[in-house]
């Protein structure tokens, strides 16, 4: 199998762990809102402070079960497995692409707190797993492997809710069915900039400057965030899309089963090889 497949693929899956999670900003500033939805309150104060009740009910949870779809200009990844935050993120996930290489082979990833290691049903180099350290990605890949290991380092379901309550920049649009249930839509746009900036708490300054121009190269616009919350103040759906750009991206992930127990399944050394020495002798 050829790295630069691996590549292609890896990325994929990072960005249905959710790279626009947000890391920060438990946004006491956004918004001025307050702790409730009291009379004189204004629409977006109410909407923030929703989502902040929501967003503090979901991370108590600190486990779910996850399921989704990822589209890009080329192929449909779909996933589903089950993710625990409650001491960094780990997470273990079933992945199907409908195109390309890899379509109609299943791959398995599991995430760990420093490591995703990656099974794509054929042997590599004798070993199951292809092991993707975050270290070494961030070395790798520069500025975008720094983003990527501060992102897994600190991933969870609440954190776009984070983001757009730091941006102040979201709007309450109705009650709408999510598999059965009557959820609270929320939505927000941001620029890619802004987004990048926000949910990165770990990134040398030298590093974000470099990603931001990295990121104007590629044509990358803005970012939407759709939030459905349930009547039990729990993320049940989010959204991520990238708008006004020449990169295609749709992210839909759905939460259910909040405090499943989320088994350890991280791959025995002895069987993993890491990325970087895939081909080499």
């Amino acid at each position: 199998m050829r790295s630069t497949r691996m590549t292609a693929v890896v990325a994929g899956v990072v960005m249905m762990a959710g790279l626009t999670a947000c890391n920060g900003g438990k946004s006491d500033n956004a918004g001025g809102s307050g702790g409730g939805s009291g009379s004189g309150q204004s629409p977006l104060q109410v909407a923030l402070a929703s989502l902040k009740t929501a967003a503090q009910q979901t991370d108590g949870k600190k486990s779910a079960e996850v399921d989704g779809t990822l589209k890009n200009a080329t192929s449909t990844q779909s996933m589903k497995g089950a993710m625990d935050w409650s001491q960094g993120m780990r997470m273990n996930l079933d992945i199907k692409q409908s195109a390309g290489m890899m379509a109609g082979r299943p791959t398995k990833a599991v995430y760990t707190s420093d490591a995703m290691y990656m099974n794509m049903g054929t042997p590599v180099g004798g070993k199951s797993w292809i092991k993707y350290g975050y270290d070494a990605l961030a070395k790798k890949m520069g500025p975008a492997g720094a983003l990527i290991k501060d992102q897994m380092n600190n991933n969870n379901p609440t954190r776009a809710m984070e983001l757009l309550i730091a941006s102040g920049k979201v709007k309450a649009v109705g009650k709408e069915d999510v598999r059965g249930v009557q959820a609270s839509h929320y939505t927000g746009t941001l620029s890619i900039s802004e987004l990048t900036r926000m949910q990165s708490k770990n990134v040398s300054e030298t590093d974000m400057k470099a990603l931001e121009q990295q990121l104007k190269t590629s044509g990358a616009g803005q970012e939407s965030i759709d939030l459905w919350i349930g009547p039990d103040n729990l993320l049940v759906k989010k959204r991520e899309q990238l708008v006004g750009g020449k990169v295609p991206y749709d992210s839909t992930v759905f939460y259910s089963n909040y405090g499943t127990k989320v088994t350890d399944q991280t791959p025995p050394a002895g069987d993993t090889v890491d990325f970087d020495k895939v081909g080499k002798p």
